[in-house]
């Protein structure tokens, strides 16, 4: 298969590529970004013949179905860091919370959130690639807060690779930064920024796209890719867990294969809501995909609205730090699938240049056929927590904005699937506090809804309160190139 720009071919950057090119120079004509040309048929007979199969070859079938230019041993490889979740047999249960309600629990992986559903096979595949052709690759990341940590630790000691990665100083809650500054690998550069996500994800396109920070690099023998889901790399695997989870409920007897059912994905960046949409239109059963959005809420506004609009917009610190996020990158990727080439171009220049594009009315309705969205406060979040923690089910403020869409979003009474995005670890302090514990800091957090909710602290977060800090370095956005120059 082949993958091409979302804003059509500037003559310059390649008119198709394939899937190794993709995601090791993950930059695209006209600043745009790689798509699919046409995707997989993933209907009712591809789905029945992995019932009683596991994740890994479910995956393994779906890479191959997507016809990626990858060696099928690699595949494998990388498929294999799945055996170090929690339970390698199933690296992500489902959990049940309501009579038509299920869990996507995507946070059983080594740093606790769902990017290592994406991540820890990704680096495997990019970091041999580099090996076999004999590059050095330095591969940027912009994180919100898990992105950082789950790139951090999949390419952490590779040969080949070096990783910058930027975090929104103040902008991720202390146990995710403590993930990203206590990494002590020498190929690893953690740099904090003043500034928000939307900050660092700007300087991350920027100099993804800048020929002169390319020709620094290239005197240094090193060639630039990105580890955010810019890149399509982490987009192939995002796909997968939409589906094994749909196939959970059918095993369980839960739907028949081919019901339909309702996906609620928590997003900020739109990527794991992609993934759901590109399963959707290769043949999963799915009736809706319903957006939940916290109190920034510029997707929720397009949807509702057809209208994105920055202008006059700051950015909104909440509980849901990770969804704290302006400018969505992986919508690009829907309007090139619905609009085209050209449209998309046409849509995304009038956000660059004006922090405004509005879809027409036709437009909208056919965005509409396929998401719903609504915003949850942080006390609608907290109250949420509390709720279900009564019952004994303990999730993060991420997913809890997930149950509003739940409630009052879905058409019919169908079955509905809610991507859990990260564990309550992650976020401890506002778990505490929406049970009502006295705990204000991470560590003291962790220890009272340990204690309260009879749960184990995993030893990934126990231990890092322990850990020296390495990198502690915070500096402006103008400083980013300078500063990843000198780390090399």
């Amino acid at each position: 298969m082949q993958f091409v720009p979302s804003r059509g071919s500037d003559g310059v950057h390649p008119a198709s590529v394939r899937f190794s090119e993709a995601i090791l120079n993950p930059s695209a004509s006209f600043g745009g970004l790689y798509v699919p040309q046409s995707l997989p048929d993933l209907g009712t007979i591809f789905l029945s013949e992995y019932l009683h199969r596991d994740y890994k070859h479910l995956a393994f079938d779906l890479l191959q179905a997507f016809g990626i230019d990858i060696e099928e041993d690699l595949i494998w490889e990388a498929l294999d860091r799945y055996d170090h979740f929690d339970d390698p047999n199933n690296p992500v249960p489902v959990v049940q919370i309501e009579e038509d309600a299920w869990v996507s629990e995507l946070y059983h992986g080594p740093t606790r959130a769902f990017k290592d559903m994406a991540l820890q096979p990704f680096g495997t595949i990019l970091s041999s690639l580099a090996q076999q052709r004999g590059e050095h690759y330095l591969i940027m990341a912009a994180t919100s807060g898990d992105t950082g940590p789950a790139t951090l630790e999949t390419f952490r000691d590779q040969p080949n690779i070096r990783v910058a990665c930027l975090y929104p100083d103040g902008g991720t809650s202390d146990v995710q930064r403590l993930q990203m500054v206590t990494e002590s690998a020498d190929n690893l550069n953690v740099l904090g920024i003043h500034g928000n996500f939307d900050d660092a994800q700007q300087a991350l396109k920027a100099l993804l796209g800048s020929p002169t920070f390319k020709d620094d690099l290239k005197q240094k023998g090193i060639q630039l890719s990105a580890a955010n889901s810019v890149n399509f790399g982490r987009i192939i695997f995002q796909i997968i867990y939409h589906i094994h989870s749909y196939l959970e409920l059918v095993r369980r007897g839960q739907i028949g294969l081919g019901d339909e059912v309702y996906i609620v994905v928590p997003s900020g960046n739109f990527g794991n809501a992609l993934g759901a949409y590109y399963a959707k239109h290769s043949g999963l059963p799915v009736r809706k995909i319903l957006i939940a959005s916290n109190a920034n809420t510029v997707l929720t506004d397009l949807i509702n609205t057809g209208i994105y609009d920055l202008r006059d917009r700051d950015l909104i610190l909440t509980e849901s730090p990770a969804m704290d996020i302006l400018k969505s990158s992986n919508v690009e990727r829907v309007l090139f699938h619905l609009l085209g080439a050209e449209r998309t171009r046409e849509l995304m220049e009038s956000l660059n240049d004006d922090n405004v594009y509005r879809l027409t009315d036709e437009e909208l309705k056919r965005l509409q056929e396929d998401f719903a969205a609504v915003e949850t406060t942080d006390a609608e979040g907290e109250a949420v927590i509390a709720a279900y923690a009564a019952q004994g089910y303990l999730m993060d403020p991420h997913t809890a904005t997930g149950i509003k869409a739940y409630r009052t979003l879905r058409e019919a009474p169908l079955p509905t699937l809610i991507c859990s995005t990260a564990e309550w670890t992650k976020f401890s302090p506002t778990v505490a506090r929406a049970l009502g514990l006295d705990a204000t800091e991470d560590e003291g957090a962790l220890a009272a809804v340990s204690r309260a909710m009879a749960i184990p602290i995993p030893k990934q977060i126990r231990t890092l309160f322990d850990k020296h800090i390495t990198h502690d370095t915070i500096v402006d956005k103008e400083d980013i190139q300078r500063e990843m120059l000198a780390f090399l």
